[in-house]
């Protein structure tokens, strides 16, 4: 069996998923995203299969260029029919709150009311519509990273300038939903089955709640260095969500051709009802999986990529 790729930008993150491959005796070649160069005019190399490890949130990280770059490269090596886990499509979606926000109303998935711009002066229009408090976040999103909570027109009007529209020039503004017991819920997904969920309890006003330690965005101090990022008070248990909730999950990883990944929703406090406000192609799963939910998904996804890898062979 030829190689498994896996395309990335960030080292750290992959250090489970190639100790499981490695596990499962597999062949692994790392492609770094941010260091890379193909002819589109050549043939691909002759992998087995390409796994799309590629974050929104590089542009974080020093690494803005890697998710432009990735478009294309997926689509030279999708067209030389080397099969691609979390492809074009759903890196499109990863990629864009606004098109999540299309793909929600398509399937009839309830989400937060939001607008969408890419004229700061027009901010302020765009939340004149909406319930407060509402929250500005960039449309190529990562670990809650720039998200702001605006209380009142007249604190955004304030606060309006100073908004951070992102890698794409593009922010959303979003009605925020308070939960209605304080958590959100992840529910993960692979190969088109429910994987495992958990439910998350922020006692902060961090909007990053990621449950992989890993996830977390090291803040610049004042100097413009990166500092080691706290480790934040989230509270993680696992759940069992509504079989509803599934499968709007599931239907929406269909839609969205995605492989593996995550859906966070809410129930909010002001009507009962749930609400999708987050889709991820690109999950790094919960520290301590195997505590928590009972087994290690990085081991699962090793084995599903082989398996997939030896079907194309």
């Amino acid at each position: 069996m030829a190689a498994i790729a896996v395309l990335y930008e960030n080292e750290a993150w992959l250090a489970p998923l190639f100790d499981a491959l490695e596990h499962e005796g597999a062949s692994v070649e790392r492609v770094y995203a941010n260091a890379l160069a193909f002819d589109p005019t050549s043939a691909a190399p002759a992998w087995s299969l390409a796994v799309n490890k590629v974050s929104p949130s590089s542009y974080l990280r020093g690494h803005g260029a890697s998710i432009a770059f990735a478009r294309q490269y997926l689509a030279f090596l999708e067209g030389s029919g080397i099969p691609v886990v979390n492809g074009s499509d759903a890196f499109r979606l990863e990629t864009s709150k606004a098109l999540q926000l299309l793909l929600l109303h398509q399937l009839g998935i309830a989400a937060p009311r939001a607008r969408v711009t890419n004229e700061p002066l027009r901010v302020v229009e765009a939340a004149s519509a909406l319930r407060f408090p509402v929250i500005v976040k960039p449309n190529v999103g990562g670990s809650g990273a720039l998200m702001k909570r605006f209380d009142s027109l007249e604190e955004l009007r304030d606060g309006a300038a100073a908004v951070d529209f992102g890698p794409d020039g593009t922010v959303l503004v979003q009605e925020y939903l308070e939960p209605a017991d304080g958590s959100v819920v992840r529910v993960e997904f692979l190969a088109g089955r429910y994987l495992y969920a958990i439910r998350i309890t922020n006692d902060s006003a961090d909007f990053n709640l990621c449950p992989a330690d890993i996830c977390q965005v090291p803040a610049p101090d004042q100097y413009g260095n990166l500092a080691t990022a706290a480790k934040k008070p989230l509270r993680i248990e696992a759940c069992e969500p509504p079989a509803g909730m599934i499968d709007a999950v599931l239907r929406i990883a269909k839609a969205g051709r995605l492989d593996v990944g995550g859906v966070e929703y809410l129930v909010a406090k002001r009507d009962g009802q749930p609400y999708v406000y987050d889709i991820n192609a690109l999950s790094n799963f919960v520290t301590d999986a195997p505590v928590l939910v009972g087994f290690d998904p990085h081991q699962r996804f090793a084995r599903y990529l082989v398996a997939r890898a030896k079907v194309a062979a």
